[in-house]
């Protein structure tokens, strides 16, 4: 659809997201730790309860400790935490700084050992190498107890200090191993989170590119009408002349009355009658179905909007194919009493004692049966008529050669102007229907000119509509025009405002254009001059 997706982009093997901002809180924890031990030092209050036995050492070490925390922090937008050397390296200084701390505070009983527990399960977490995060906690219970033997030998702590320290070592090797497996499934759950979400983006980027490749206009609707999301068919339908960044949010009456009167008739009753309607005029007739997005929900429906076109198009062909044959049979009825007819016409004609009124009669009884065998001849050109082959033409060098290939056939003095800027526009035709369509407009053009002016004169002028991706084509002569009466008729069979046509030779050209997805009007032109305009589709550079 025509907005963002609602998902964004994880990254496939992007690093843990909790490890990072479980790093940020550790860093954030051993900075602040740093600061209170050196507050408990210089404050009155909790002086005697650290650096008792070497404030010196205890001073140097948490200013150092400090230090360190100090690049860490800077590192925080970084993935320093990717570094199972560093990240050890960052736990084995922290071992050392609150083991010499504790030392100089009196071991045990200053309970800063304790501390020692966050440090281990922090490792644990943030090490994905087990046998590492194990040989953390085997660090830190090596400390525990050497530290307790180390002042039980200077007689600051007696051998009963012993048990607090194995129970602490106990407690601090039991936090490990309990924490690493909990870690790991953490890891698990939040990687197989991260690839469903990729899945998941992947999927609907995939819905997305489906919807928007479809034919079939889809528009996302509201209760009230608003138009939420439509894919690009359905801007081409509704809206073509419109960018589509801008068709969010839009009432459906905005596009279409008719479409949004449906709609609401369909919202309101439940039923709803499929029935074709134009956006605008001289637009393709578009048909349009409803469904509801979520029964008993918030009432949100999705539209689709076809082209009718390919409908028409094929209950056309239907309707030809069986006029065809039917019309082949009568005009093979016809022919041998006709034929019957002209011959006895012509015998006539040839006598010697033939009256001239009766003369007169023969060639009137003649001339009807030439016209009644033009007619026959093209409802047979009809009946006859085979699918269209259509091909991709340069239609510049393509009017260029069929216009002196018609002069040099009409054999008579004639004019055709052509007005093509579009050196390499391609169009999409079958030449032979193509051919024949331009022989009968140009044949009616000429006639025109030659009644109005006394010259056999047309212009053949080409444009593009960019919008539509068509190519329009006019053959313009300097007759009268057709009036407003007869317009509507114009393409019907067998009208003719000459006593000599047939009345087949426009609605044989229009059918030829529309078995080949184009259309075939007549319009005035911006000087009021008579002109069929051909619209055919332009292949898409």
């Amino acid at each position: 659809m025509n907005r963002t997706a609602i998902l964004t982009n994880p990254e496939t093997h992007a690093p843990s997201h909790q490890n990072l901002a479980l790093f940020r809180v550790y860093v954030g924890y051993r900075s602040l730790l740093s600061v209170v031990l050196l507050i408990m030092l210089v404050s009155p209050n909790t002086r005697q309860l650290v650096g008792t036995l070497n404030p010196a050492l205890y001073t140097t070490v948490a200013l150092a400790y400090l230090a360190t925390s100090i690049p860490l922090v800077g590192s925080l937008s970084t993935r320093l935490n990717q570094s199972q050397k560093l990240m050890l390296l960052v736990f084995l200084v922290d071992i050392v700084a609150i083991t010499l701390l504790s030392d100089s505070s009196g071991g045990m009983i200053s309970g800063l050992p304790v501390l020692l527990v966050i440090t281990v399960a922090a490792s644990a977490v943030l090490i994905a190498n087990r046998t590492l995060a194990t040989l953390i906690a085997a660090i830190s219970v090596m400390a525990i107890l050497l530290d307790t033997v180390w002042l039980i030998l200077h007689d600051v702590l007696d051998s009963s200090s012993l048990f607090p320290a194995g129970i602490l070592g106990l407690l601090v090797f039991s936090v490990s191993l309990m924490v690493q497996p909990i870690a790991h499934r953490l890891g698990r759950a939040e990687e197989l989170a991260r690839n469903r979400a990729s899945d998941l983006y992947s999927l609907q980027r995939l819905n997305e590119q489906i919807v928007q490749h479809m034919q079939t206009g889809i528009l996302l609707v509201n209760s009230d009408g608003v138009v939420r999301i439509m894919n690009k068919a359905a801007i081409g339908l509704l809206a073509p002349e419109r960018p589509v960044t801008v068709e969010q949010g839009r009432q459906l009456a905005d596009y279409c009355q008719e479409l949004a009167y449906q709609f609401e008739h369909w919202k309101n009753s439940g039923v709803h009658r499929a029935k074709p309607f134009t956006v605008s005029e001289g637009a393709l007739p578009v048909i349009a179905n409803f469904r509801e997005l979520q029964p008993n929900a918030n009432r949100e429906a999705l539209v689709f909007v076809e082209d009718y076109t390919p409908v028409t198009q094929y209950a056309q062909s239907l309707k030809l194919n069986s006029l065809g044959r039917l019309t082949a049979s009568i005009a093979h009825e016809i022919r041998n009493p006709l034929g019957a007819i002209s011959h006895a016409a012509q015998l006539l004609q040839e006598s010697q004692d033939l009256s001239p009124s009766d003369r007169r009669m023969a060639d009137i009884i003649q001339s009807h049966c030439e016209r009644v065998n033009q007619i026959v001849e093209s409802v047979m050109q009809i009946s006859r008529r085979e699918p269209p082959k259509p091909q991709y033409l340069l239609l510049a060098p393509w009017l260029t050669e069929f216009v002196r290939e018609y002069l040099d056939a009409l054999n008579r003095p004639a004019e055709v102007t052509i007005d093509c800027g579009y050196k390499e526009l391609l169009v999409e035709f079958d030449p032979e229907n193509l051919q024949r369509v331009f022989a009968n407009l140009l044949d009616n053009a000429l006639r025109h000119s030659k009644l109005a002016t006394g010259k056999e004169t047309a212009r053949i002028e080409v444009d593009l509509d960019s919008a539509l991706h068509q190519c329009q084509v006019d053959i313009i002569d300097a007759g009268s025009g057709v009036s407003s009466a007869d317009q509507a008729k114009l393409f019907e069979p067998f009208f003719t405002t000459m006593t000599e046509g047939s009345g087949m030779g426009l609605y044989l050209c229009k059918e030829l254009c529309e078995i080949n997805n184009a259309d075939l009007h007549y319009r005035l032109t911006q000087k009021g001059e008579s002109c069929f305009r051909i619209s055919m589709n332009q292949r898409a550079q």
